[in-house]
């Protein structure tokens, strides 16, 4: 029992330490080098106010950094001489992160939704399609509307054609056809988007 107990905690060491390891290594892998990173000779710096501080050695540079309690930051690696900017470098890292998750937030996935439609629809089932198409057309979302032509229906595709249209005149007013209807095998498709804004 005792033989177990000293192997689970070597074993919870050894995790710990390597997963401290790969946070380390993880964090390493930015391609921002800061304050003792920056090896180049020379270095044009730019203050914490955006004011220009002119071309210096990179100890000089960081000489200033420390003065002010703040770190040097490699902004611009591929000029010459490269640039460096004098700010802390965590508010940096934070304000970033935070400007991503914002631009996460904001950005919206199109889903394509299928409406499926049937030769011998009935009129109460087209508007509640039509219901839900317009749903999803609002929401930003692209709508596929299908027919599937079982057996001898194969032989009448203007059946097919002539809902189709119906369908696509009655969404026209918030909705336009993006591929007209179309048959592919057994089924009829058309692709419906959101109106563009004007």
């Amino acid at each position: 029992m005792m033989l177990a107990a000293r192997t689970y905690e070597k074993v919870c060491a050894f995790l710990y330490v390597s997963e401290m390891f790969w946070r380390c290594v993880e964090i390493s892998k930015q391609e921002i080098q800061i304050n003792e990173e920056i090896r180049d000779k020379e270095v044009r710096v730019i203050d914490s106010d955006g004011g220009q501080l002119g071309i210096m050695s990179a100890a000089q540079a960081l000489e200033k950094a420390a003065a002010k309690n703040l770190d040097l930051v490699k902004i611009a690696p591929q000029a010459v001489p490269p640039v460096c900017k004098i700010m802390d470098y965590g508010k940096y890292r934070f304000e970033q992160a935070k400007r991503e998750k914002e631009a996460r937030k904001n950005q919206h996935v199109v889903d394509i939704k299928e409406v499926r439609l049937s030769l011998n629809i009935d009129t109460h089932d087209f508007n509640t399609k039509l219901t839900h198409t317009q749903k999803f057309i609002k929401s930003g979302d692209k709508v596929k509307v299908s027919i599937r032509f079982r057996g001898r229906e194969m032989g009448h595709p203007e059946l097919g054609t002539e809902i189709m249209d119906k369908f696509a005149e009655a969404c026209q007013e918030f909705a336009v056809v993006e591929k007209p209807a179309k048959l592919e095998g057994r089924s009829m498709l058309m692709f419906l988007a959101p109106k563009p804004n004007r």
